[in-house]
This record gives structure tokens, sequence and C-alpha cells, in this order.
């Protein structure tokens, strides 16, 4: 914000600026004390500007792959004492980023092959009743273990995940046993009102799966490509809550 002041002070003076951004005229003018006199930063202020050019040396110096730990060692081998939070904090600050080891997982594989229902539902992820419009997708967590796989099934009205599973594996079982919870938490009825979308990974098209759906009396959907699944929701009071 003190830096739109900056741009517009001189043509619309510093008061309107303050009063339209509704911030107070005196904090921008101890900005700008600060600014045109180094000395009357805080400390903590003062320490930052003396150690952000050793924290950006140390992080160029080894080929821009040192994150924060990093950075605070090199440091700390050449007789810099900081804490290894203020390095971490001002490398987030600066924009200083590491190179960060392990594998690259996707979770969304699309099968050209199989045939995909139309998006009819286009981002408009609305409902006027519980079982109207069901939500699939699937994300990964990393724990000590390795990876993990969660499928959950949200209810569009209620904002609410009514079915879920996890598993060490991508497998249609994640999908269908997630789907087969929200089944039997919600019964709902089998005469096609209900529409469950999903993106195009390879499970969400698969045989089982769109059988399972048909058997079940639900209209299958398919998000267009490069769009996801879900969408993150409005907040409200019941939130995004684990099946009973």
């Amino acid at each position: 914000m003190y830096a739109f002041v900056d741009r517009y002070r001189q043509e619309h003076g510093v008061e309107p600026i303050c009063r339209f951004l509704q911030i107070a005229p005196s904090a921008y003018r101890r900005h700008a004390a600060r600014r045109r006199d180094p000395s009357r930063l805080s400390a903590r202020a003062q320490r930052d500007q003396e150690l952000e050019p050793h924290i950006e040396r140390g992080w160029r110096a080894n080929l821009q792959v040192y994150g924060a730990d990093k950075v605070w060692r090199q440091l700390q081998r050449e007789g810099i004492a900081v804490a290894r939070c203020t390095v971490e904090r001002l490398t987030r600050r600066q924009g200083l980023r590491g190179v960060v080891r392990g594998k690259v997982v996707r979770t969304t594989i699309g099968d050209t092959r199989a045939p995909c229902p139309q998006d009819l539902v286009n981002r408009q992820f609305s409902a006027q009743r519980p079982n109207q419009l069901w939500v699939s997708d699937s994300t990964y967590v990393s724990t000590w273990q390795g990876w993990l796989y969660v499928a959950f099934v949200i209810d569009v009205f209620a904002r609410r995940i009514v079915g879920w599973r996890v598993s060490s594996s991508t497998r249609t079982d994640l999908v269908l046993d997630a789907l087969e919870q929200a089944l039997y938490a919600r019964q709902p009825e089998r005469d096609g009102t209900l529409v469950c979308h999903s993106d195009r990974r390879s499970q969400y098209v698969s045989i089982r799966y769109t059988e399972r759906l048909a058997e079940a009396g639900i209209e299958p959907l398919v998000g267009s490509k490069g769009i996801p699944a879900t969408t993150p929701w409005p907040r409200r009071s019941t939130g995004c809550t684990r099946p009973s």
C-alpha cells in the first residue's frame, strides 16, 4: 500500500490516498521517514537489511539450489551468527527457494481411449438439495512411510465429505470404495436425478467405476481437460467434515 501512495502522491496528495486506502497518514509518514533515514528503523529491521545480502550471496554462490537450512549452515560456517528461523523468514521474503528433492507424483493420468461423459457442470458447483450433485476427486499426502492417496466424494449442497478412502495405490478400488461409502451413507434414490462429477483420470472413466454409477442410478459427468474436479468452497458453518 505504501508503494501505491509513493506512486500517486504527487498527483493526488498523501491524505486523500490514505483516506481511500483506509490507512493513517501518520503511518505512511513514519514509513517515509524510515526510508529516508535507515537509523530510524527498528533493530530487527536493521539486522534484516544486513543479513539479506549475505543470504542472497550464499544462495547464488551454491547454484541457487540451497534452501533455508543449507543457507543457514553456510552462514554459520562463515561465522555469521543468525537464527535458522530468521534465515527461513528472510529467504521467503526475498523469494529464494532451493531445489526440492523427491519424486513428482501424478494423480491425474487420463485415459484417452476411454469414452468420457460430457462436462455439463461447467464449473457451476451449486445444488438446490442434497444428493443432487456429488463431486469425486483424489489427492496424495506425503507420510513417513511414503505416499498415501486419498479419494473422497463431496455432496455439493451440504459442502460435506460423504465418502472417503485412503490407500497406498491409485487403483480403481480406491475411488470405488469412496463411492461405496457415499452410497451407504446417503442412500440416494435410483431415479437418475443424482449426478457425480469427476475429472478425466483413468480411475473415474474405468468400466468398473462407470458401471457402478449406472447400477446406482447416478449420471456420470467428467470435467473438461485441464479443469480440476473440485473447487474451493465458500466458508460455511457446516464445513467439510468426515462422515460419521
